[in-house]
Order: C-alpha cells, then structure tokens, then sequence
C-alpha cells in the first residue's frame, strides 16, 4: 500500500501556486493528514458529524417554512411567525456553531482516534499555522485529551516552506514526510521519568 502512494506521488507531484498561500497551507495540510493516518491513526470525524447536523437543523427548518402546505393567504400567520421566529434558531445555531469552532477545533486540521493496540487511550489533534505574510509554516500535534493520564506532552515543528518546495511549487515530499514523521515519533516518545 505504501508503494502505491509513493508511486501515485511521484506520477502526479502535489504543486501549489508559490504566490498563493491558501494553496500552500492546503497542499502541506492534505499531506499531514495523509502521514498522520499513514501511520496507523483513524480519522475521528465526530466533530465534523455535530456540525452537519446543527447544518441540517437549519436547512430543515428553512424548508419548512417554505414549503409548508397552506397557500399564501391561509398560511398568513405562519409565515408571519416563521419570519419572527426564524432568526433566533439561526442565530443559536450559529452560535453553537461558532462556540464549538472557537473552543474545539481552533486550527485543527485532523481529529484521530488511537492507533489499534497502544495503549495510548487519547487520540490526537494536528493543528496547524501559517500566518498571512509569512514563510513560516507550524505543525502542532497534542493529545485530544489533555487531561488524560496517557497524554504526552504537544509537539511542534516550525520551519520555512521554502525547504519542502521547488521553485516550482512542488512539494518535496520526502522532505517533508520526513519532518513530519520526526515531529509524529518525538509525540509518542515516552517521557523521561525524574527520580
């Protein structure tokens, strides 16, 4: 499996527009997620599930007032009270929307579970940063439980996007599978105990 990404990588090399940096932090972000799962993590996608369905609240009680069976003259006072009363679901949806993005997710890219058979019981968030103006691009990986007696201690790695890309704006990947896997490894390395 692994010779077949590789071959699949080197067939079709990930380029980004070097002037883009939207398309830079997409590129160097797919390519985490795909060497984080590589390695044996599973995808929690629980976070991602919550915000569809608060999506589909909302989608449900839009259609609702629009397609509710009255004509217009006799659905008068419904309509009426879906106009009144339409912006404070959407309103508190959006809001828990937002709470959950700024509380949980902040810069997250991926969500894991553990790997099958660690005895880690926590899986992992991988967040990262790439300030506007910027060549420095940042790759954190914490626990997804911080309190947790099995978590280590977050891992960060800062380095300049101008190592993992041509001038062409092809991702070097070996480069930065590489790095990325150091940072992975200096996660899971088991603490020093002091005596």
């Amino acid at each position: 499996m692994a010779e077949k990404t590789s071959d699949a990588s080197k067939k079709n090399p990930k380029k980004a527009n070097l002037l883009d940096q939207h398309s830079i932090k997409h590129i160097l972000d797919e390519s985490v997620s795909e060497i984080v799962t590589s390695r044996g993590y599973v995808e929690d996608v629980r976070m991602s599930n919550v915000r569809l369905v608060i999506g589909a609240v909302i989608i449900v009680i839009a259609l609702f007032a629009q397609f509710y069976k009255k004509k217009f003259p006799e659905n008068r006072d419904f309509l009426i009270g879906c106009i009144i009363s339409y912006p404070f679901p959407l309103c508190l949806f959006n809001v828990i929307l937002q709470l959950l993005i700024y509380t949980k997710e902040k810069n997250a890219i991926l969500f894991t579970y553990p790997p099958a058979g660690s005895f880690n019981s926590t899986g992992l968030i991988v967040s990262s940063k790439f300030p506007r103006f910027s060549d420095s691009y940042t790759v954190t990986i914490a626990s997804a439980d911080s309190k947790s007696i099995s978590a280590n201690k977050p891992v960060e790695l800062t380095k300049s996007v101008t190592k993992w890309f041509t001038k062409d704006g092809v991702l070097v990947e070996g480069l930065f599978w590489k790095d990325v896997e150091g940072l992975i490894n200096d996660y899971n390395k088991e603490p020093k105990k002091s005596k």
